[in-house]
Parts: structure tokens; C-alpha cells; sequence
């Protein structure tokens, strides 16, 4: 189901380039340098997501880096639904989460998205939102691996969109749901064979 348009092109426009400059911000290199830790790029797998962070041995980075992640989503959604639209809201959270995962500070080359996803999902509907969020800690705890967590979160945010009554967000969970197994290829590709590391493990 398609939301309602509410808000001219030109400022949807500014509020997806707005919410592209949210997502774009790379929280995880700058808390790694802040706390000392080193250049993230050089650090596991390079990807300057949360579960990366966690692989420099600070569990405090990388909740750090898990709630900035996920602000700069939810910040984008709130503040273009305050001073625009439903319409504006979910265009700025979708090109938040673009910005997150091909920031043009670091040559298109960013994270895979799961924070901001969770952010974002939380101030568009905080249902859905939670949902998603015990969905993620549910697979990622009994599985013991992030990935697997990420991955079933967001195959089930579109049920959970549909289920608890935000069908307009719908068609952007389906989105930002193919986006994300899009991002964890690799990572599909680990989990089929059976070397995905577990959480704590390079």
C-alpha cells in the first residue's frame, strides 16, 4: 500500500537529502577514534557498522555506536514528520538509511544498515519498531550471530508493518527489507556454508 502523498516534490526532495545527510554521518569511524581504538577500516571486517565496532573489544563503543546509528534514522523521521508529512517522514528515513550504507564521505562504502533500519523503524511506527527489535535479539540470541538477527528482523518487518496496523509503511519495509539481504550477501553466503562468525568472534 502506497502512502498518501501530502507534501510537494521540492520539499520531499529537501527532506530526502536531509535524511541522506543524517544517514550519511559515519558514527562508527568517529566513536572508534574517539575512544582510541584505532582506524575501524583497518579493525574486522571494515564495515563501519555496530557489530564491527564490538570486534575492537569495547562493548561501550559499540553501544555507543548502536545508538547513534539508530538516532540518526529515528532523527530523520521525526523531525520531517514534524515539519512536513507522513510522505516526507518515510522518504527521509529511506534516504537515511541509503545514506548509512553509501556515504558519500567515504566513497559510496559504508554499513549494512540494521541500526538505522531499527532506528527508523521506531519513530515511523514504534510498534513495528519493537517488533523488529525483540525479532532481531530473539534470532541474533539464539543463533549467537548478528547477522541472522539483522536478516530475520527485517524479512519480518513487512508482516509486522501489515499486522500492526501501518499498512501505508508497508511497501517501505518491503524496501528497505530487500535492501538489507541486499547488504548481507556475503553474509548469506557465510551463513549457507557454515563459516559466519558467531557474535564476539572476528
Amino acid at each position: 500500500m502506497l502512502p498518501t502523498l501530502e507534501t510537494t516534490l521540492p520539499v520531499l526532495m529537501l527532506w530526502g537529502a536531509i535524511g541522506y545527510l543524517c544517514g550519511s554521518v559515519p558514527f562508527g569511524l568517529l566513536v572508534t577514534r574517539i575512544f582510541g581504538l584505532g582506524n575501524l577500516r583497518d579493525i574486522g571486517s571494515g564495515n563501519i557498522g555496530t557489530t564491527n565496532v564490538l570486534r575492537t573489544g569495547s562493548k561501550a563503543a559499540a553501544a555507543t555506536t548502536l545508538l547513534l546509528d539508530g538516532g540518526k534514522g529515528a532523527a530523520a523521521v521525526l523531525l520531517a514528520r514534524a515539519l512536513a508529512g507522513e510522505d516526507a517522514a518515510q522518504l527521509a528515513g529511506l534516504l537515511a538509511f541509503t545514506g548509512h550504507c553509501y556515504p558519500v564521505w567515504l566513497g559510496f562504502k559504508g554499513g549494512k544498515g540494521v541500526a538505522t533500519f531499527l532506528g527508523l523503524m521506531l519513530a515511523l511506527a514504534w510498534p513495528v519498531g519493537i517488533a523488529c527489535c525483540l525479532t532481531w535479539l530473539f534470532a541474533a540470541s539464539l543463533s549467537r550471530i548478528s547477522s541472522m538477527g539483522a536478516l530475520t528482523a527485517a524479512v519480518t518487518a513487512p508482516l509486522w508493518s501489515f499486522a500492526l496496523g501501518y499498512a501505508p509503511g508497508t511497501l517501505l519495509t518491503c524496501v528497505l527489507a530487500a535492501a538489507i539481504l541486499w547488504r548481507h550477501k556475503d553474509n548469506i553466503a557465510r551463513l549457507r556454508a557454515g563459516t559466519e562468525p558467531k557474535i564476539g568472534q572476528t
